[in-house]
């Protein structure tokens, strides 16, 4: 998807969104229009390239995000306007390993991000320098996942969806091995317990149990159903994201705005978004996992209410718009030496 996102000059403000219209997407799809804005579908970038360059001429501010397919050819209109041009690097573990790989970047052109006034990442931490030093981005901000409370919040309990433990999440080869040990071995050993899976592409061999349910496709409209349902739920991050650090799911935010009580695996950074113990309970091994099954009630709604009220507080789609349009504000009046930020 080619997704440059311009802010138009009369008021109100309002966006516009480019998007690929490939049938992954189209099945999967949560929304058909923006309210106060315009959602633009397109088969081919030549048909929609003269749309796309008058709304950007019209812009305040245009983003182009990574991994879409007309990326390259989006970021040349974006550079040639007068809008501030931002990069969005919503994928940075994979960005910086092809790097490290010495493979081509589909989205991002020869001369890197050394052009953009602002680029923004899903990824914080160490990985902002290198974004900085290996492809000349000029102003490096985090922007982390982020949750709508008014999306995802506390629902009545679901009797399909309920469970001691559940996990939302496709089917991944480097997840598995997380899986297999937080989840899997954990429905073992509480054989009387109620084990909730939900996601899609998981194989004919997957190593299910009698005590292990499965949910193949949950839309987004009902996972915080599945989330409210849950006494536990668990969180498992892809194994480029644990390397990284620093690169919160959007999954974790919206479970925590549900109501539900995270189980968590551990990584780098994840004690700045929720506090251990108190916000988040942290798996390292089965035996972690189990021992959170084990809580007593009064402990595990604690540790709900408190990561709800952390969300509520710290990682909302406000929050997150509010320091996106700080960040604007000050390339807006920038001019200065290269340098990364932290949130």
């Amino acid at each position: 998807m080619a997704r440059p996102l311009p802010l138009a000059r009369s008021q109100p403000a309002h966006g516009v969104f480019y998007e690929r219209n490939t049938p992954y997407y189209a099945d999967a799809r949560d929304y058909h229009e923006i309210p106060g804005g315009h959602l633009v579908f397109y088969e081919e970038w030549e048909e929609t390239r003269s749309r796309a360059v008058a709304d950007i001429a019209d812009a305040d501010v245009a983003i182009v995000t990574s991994y879409c397919p007309d990326a390259i050819v989006a970021s040349d209109i974006v550079l040639g306007g007068t809008a501030i041009p931002i990069f969005y690097d919503l994928d940075t573990p994979v960005t910086l390993g092809r790097l490290r790989r010495g493979e081509p970047l589909p989205y991002i052109g020869p001369r890197g991000l050394s052009d953009f006034a602002l680029v923004l990442s899903y990824t914080g931490g160490g990985v902002l320098d290198e974004l900085r030093d290996r492809l000349g981005a000029r102003l490096v901000l985090p922007l982390y996942g982020h949750v709508d409370p008014d999306l995802h919040r506390p629902v009545m309990a679901v009797d399909r969806y309920a469970a001691d433990l559940s996990y939302l999440g496709t089917f991944a080869a480097d997840r598995q091995a997380a899986l297999e040990t937080l989840f899997i071995e954990p429905a073992r050993r509480r054989p009387n317990g109620r084990f909730l899976l939900g996601g899609a592409l998981y194989p004919h061999d997957f190593p299910w149990s009698q005590n292990i349910f499965f949910v193949r496709h949950l839309p987004p409209s009902e996972h915080s159903a599945f989330f409210s349902s849950s006494r536990l739920t668990l969180n498992i991050t892809r194994r480029d994201m644990i390397d990284m650090g620093w690169c919160p799911s959007g999954r974790l935010f919206e479970a925590a705005a549900c109501g539900a009580a995270i189980v968590s695996d551990c990584w780098e950074g994840l004690d700045a978004f929720f506090s251990p113990g108190e916000e988040v309970l942290i798996a390292r091994n089965s035996e972690d996992a189990v021992a959170a099954l084990d809580l007593d009630e009064a402990h595990v709604r604690g540790v709900a209410a408190a990561a709800r009220e952390r969300v509520l507080t710290d990682h909302t789609s406000q929050r997150r718009a509010e320091g996106l349009l700080r960040a604007i504000e000050r390339v807006a009046v920038r001019q200065g030496e290269p340098e990364a930020l932290e949130a």
